[in-house]
């Protein structure tokens, strides 16, 4: 499991798991801790860091399979970045009212992107 993969799925579901387990992930993922130094850290064995962390990762992909907040905000993301193109192409139109449409588009845009 890719660490960047695992990083964003913290970011987006971290908040849903337990102290132990956001804990665990955070030593492992951003920390960059291997799984013997967070068991000695924690005081348990290899094999229950190991544990711990294969089922939170599992449950952080059935996160984002049931409720889909990565894809959904990639989706949204690439319709802003269409929007902001189809815009800017428009605010080279001759006519003003279409001009300063386009501009009030690209202010929208940049506010759903933040």
């Amino acid at each position: 499991m890719q660490a960047f993969e695992m990083s964003l799925l913290f970011d987006y579901y971290g908040n849903m798991l337990t102290e132990k387990q956001r804990e665990y992930l955070d030593m492992r993922y951003n920390q960059d801790m291997s799984l013997s130094e967070i068991a000695d850290s924690q005081g348990v064995s290899r094999q229950a860091v190991f544990d711990l962390l294969s089922r939170t990762e599992a449950l952080l992909h059935r996160m984002e399979e049931n409720i889909g907040y990565i894809q959904r905000d990639i989706q949204v993301r690439n319709a802003c970045r269409n929007i902001e193109k189809m815009a800017q192409e428009l605010q080279q139109h001759p006519d003003l009212t279409v001009a300063n449409a386009a501009k009030a588009i690209l202010a929208a845009a940049h506010t759903l992107e933040e």
